[in-house]
């Protein structure tokens, strides 16, 4: 087994948007970079681990990435198709060669940074060194499927929502989604609209807004306190939805923009789940107590046997599996430490990129923080 040792200013680890959108703000700022990418192609969460309704929550105008905006043709929730053509077409038109199939084993700091990859395809190892480091993996490196006791036991099928395309195979069958943030919900609304018999886990109080409505609340925050857009959103949504208590579904004590901006959590987007829960045609559901072979136990005390479970329970990130002399920019969660707007940079030119929880507009605020701050201590 060889070893290819290259040098460079900036590596950056992760081909996703983050990553994408550093590349392109150092690029033009003529900083030399190497985006290093374990799979086979760029935003591979979106190309390969993204079901097929899926579209943006945010408008387009929140969704740009730096130096290039959506066409003006693009609907404004751009659908994941038209997402990933306008990513491609973002590689293209600045000329990125991400490497692809470049798996990190570790990552050290000597005075430098020195990152080792297992070369995939060749078998090789691979050492890059350079003088700062983005870690732009992201918050969604890996499926999160929470401990359930007996989960092991049932018999029937388990997927992380990153596996889930569309209902077609589910007709007739009774599935059961965990988790109510947009994606439970959508997968919810399109497992019904293909004849399953669909359950609904809502564990903690939800947000429903419309698409009008998000639109009108981010637009307003560009000129008005936060909390006065909360209050003027939360009236359309209760004058939309109503009370969804009677169904299982509470609503948050704060506000669906506070919340975003302080936990990171969206509200959700309704795509027509709330009609079909009003028409019972959606269960609501509880927390699951424990699982034994097909009967899945609620803490309400219901009993219901399921053909499959699909966990729309979110990610986690791995950087702590590869990234060691942190300098304590991260947390045991792999999480940065420091909060939106200063979770982005640590020491000894260590960055991250895309852990705002604060979605693509983190992305690019990000990105672009991130080439200035090279930029200035490169020209120093």
């Amino acid at each position: 087994m060889r070893e290819i040792e290259q040098e460079t200013k900036v590596l950056i680890v992760g081909a996703g948007p983050a990553g994408l959108a550093t590349s392109v703000c150092l690029n033009l700022g003529n900083v030399p970079n190497i985006v290093l990418e374990k799979e086979d192609c760029c935003a591979s969460l979106w190309k390969k681990r993204a079901y097929d309704r899926l579209k943006l929550h945010l408008a387009k105008q929140f969704c740009e990435l730096p130096h290039m905006p959506f066409p003006p043709n693009a609907p404004t929730y751009v659908p994941k198709n038209n997402f990933i053509q306008y990513l491609d077409d973002y590689v293209s038109y600045f000329n990125i060669s991400p490497l692809y199939h470049r798996h990190v084993v570790c990552v050290s700091f000597d005075g430098n940074w020195v990152v080792v990859t297992k070369n995939t395809i060749l078998g090789t190892t691979e050492k890059y060194v350079a003088k700062f480091l983005v870690v732009a993996t992201g918050e969604n490196s890996e499926g999160y499927i929470p401990p359930i006791l007996g989960l092991d036991s049932f018999n029937g099928e388990v997927m992380h929502s990153s596996r889930y395309e569309n209902g077609k195979r589910f007709d007739k069958k009774n599935v059961l989604v965990v988790g109510s943030g947009n994606s439970g919900m959508e997968i919810a609304f399109d497992l019904s609209n293909c004849g399953a018999h669909t359950s609904l886990i809502v564990r903690s109080p939800v947000h429903f807004l419309t698409e009008g409505m998000v639109k009108i609340g981010m637009e307003l925050l560009r000129y008005l306190p936060l909390d006065l857009v909360d209050k003027f959103v939360l009236m359309l949504s209760k004058f939309k939805y109503g009370d969804l208590f009677e169904y299982g579904i509470p609503r948050p004590s704060k506000g669906p923009f506070y919340l975003k901006m302080t936990t990171g959590r969206s509200p959700v987007i309704d795509v027509g789940t709330i009609a079909k829960i009003r028409a019972r045609e959606i269960k609501v559901l509880p927390c699951i107590e424990k699982v034994n072979g097909d009967y899945i136990h609620f803490m309400n005390g219901d009993t219901i046997v399921y053909d499959a479970i699909v966990f729309a329970t979110g990610y986690k990130s791995t950087v702590r599996e590869w990234l060691k002399d942190d300098g304590g920019l991260f947390g045991e969660d792999g999480m940065p430490k420091k909060g939106n707007p200063n979770h982005w940079k640590g020491e000894n030119g260590l960055y991250c990129a895309g852990f705002a929880r604060a979605g693509l507009f983190g992305v690019s605020k990000d990105a672009q923080a991130i080439s200035h701050d090279i930029t200035a201590i490169l020209n120093q």
